[in-house]
């Protein structure tokens, strides 16, 4: 356990919140280190922000070269003239920003944190340590903070250093919202509606519910089978988290009647509102559906009135060919017609004189 009770609740109490800033540089830093030898490096990086006691705000970052031994986690590299030399040159740009801590990749603890988080003590008396989650596989904050405490064991023998867990959450501010909205029109798909959206959300969240739901369980289960020691600190936060869920099944007297036997208030609202989502659900598919339908009709109308057209066009192309063949013959007969005769006159005329010199 800690050295004393009132260090661990101010560290575990402490409010972390990681602007989307820090993600992108992480996210950043690591696709560029990345290479088919490197696949399975880590990158570690400085956080910069603010640390009143109470809360922590990490406002920004930058990466360390930083190189370790893949076989022996002791074997580590982290180049601190870089981390001083930068730290300077932030200071210029903005005093309020100051070390507070620092990151790595993850996505695990590591044996070789703590010598770390020893070595950053030289520039603020108790480091943040943020493990960012550049490749997260499950739906939830890709981020864990950690401060370094005390641990007095039992048996009287020395103290070491272990890892508390601190909740952090991710929180943009005004000037950021617009940066990530400007990036979220990329990604997000523009023709899918906002229903849509919301049920996509909805069902993210109680994935990540239902993973932090088995790790409660995995948890007790390992208490209860001995594996682990019990601590009544996560019990009594446990106990906290299920008084308050909502009681789904409390009679309510006559109105349990409307609601179903067995039913409450909140499980009769809960269905209605159910019903109400299934129904604009349901309806938005039907209109989708029908204007798919619509769209087909009006389609396959149009192919149909060019095909005609096209046909029309090429029957009117055939009967003016037809006419101007019956045209040309006519034409052609009526000449013939003519020359002979012209011819005819005078060959008769030659022969009428012919017969009187005979005489």
């Amino acid at each position: 356990m800690p050295s004393t009770t009132a260090e661990t609740l101010n560290l575990v109490t402490r409010n972390v919140s990681v602007a989307p800033l820090v993600l992108l540089s992480a996210v950043d830093h690591y696709n560029r280190g990345e290479t088919s030898k490197t696949r399975n490096k880590r990158v570690v990086g400085v956080l910069l922000g603010s640390n009143d006691g109470k809360n922590v705000r990490v406002s920004n970052s930058f990466a360390v070269p930083f190189e370790e031994d893949e076989k022996d986690p002791s074997v580590w590299f982290l180049d601190h003239n870089y981390v001083e030399s930068m730290n300077e040159m932030f200071k210029k740009v903005n005093a309020r920003e100051k070390l507070i801590g620092w990151y790595h990749s993850g996505p695990k603890l590591r044996a070789s944190d703590l010598e770390i988080n020893e070595l950053f003590k030289r520039y603020t008396p108790n480091p943040l340590l943020v493990i960012i989650d550049v490749q997260p596989k499950e739906a939830g904050v890709p981020t864990d903070a950690y401060f370094a405490v005390e641990e007095i064991k039992d048996d009287g023998t020395t103290t070491s250093k272990t890892f508390v867990h601190t909740p952090s959450i991710i929180e943009a501010e005004e000037a950021e919202e617009i940066g990530v909205e400007h990036l979220l029109r990329d990604i997000r798909d523009v023709a899918v509606g906002t229903l849509s959206t919301r049920v996509t959300n909805q069902l993210q969240s109680l994935q990540g519910l239902h993973l932090r739901l088995r790790d409660i369980q995995a948890y007790l289960q390992k208490v209860l089978d001995g594996q682990l020691p019990v601590n009544h600190a996560i019990l009594g936060n446990l106990q906290d988290v299920f008084n308050l869920l909502p009681n789904l099944s409390t009679p309510t007297g006559s109105k349990s009647s409307a609601a179903g036997e067995g039913g409450g208030e909140l499980a009769h609202a809960m269905s209605i509102k159910t019903n109400d989502q299934l129904m604009a659900i349901y309806l938005s598919s039907l209109i989708r559906a029908i204007t798919a339908f619509h769209d087909l009709i009006e389609n396959k109308i149009q192919n149909r009135q060019q095909q005609e057209e096209k046909e029309a066009a090429k029957k009117d192309g055939e009967t003016a060919a037809k006419d101007g063949d019956k045209k040309d013959g006519e034409k052609k007969d009526g000449g013939d017609k003519t020359v002979n005769g012209v011819n005819g006159e005078p060959a008769k005329e030659g022969g009428d004189k012919e017969k009187k010199e005979k005489k």
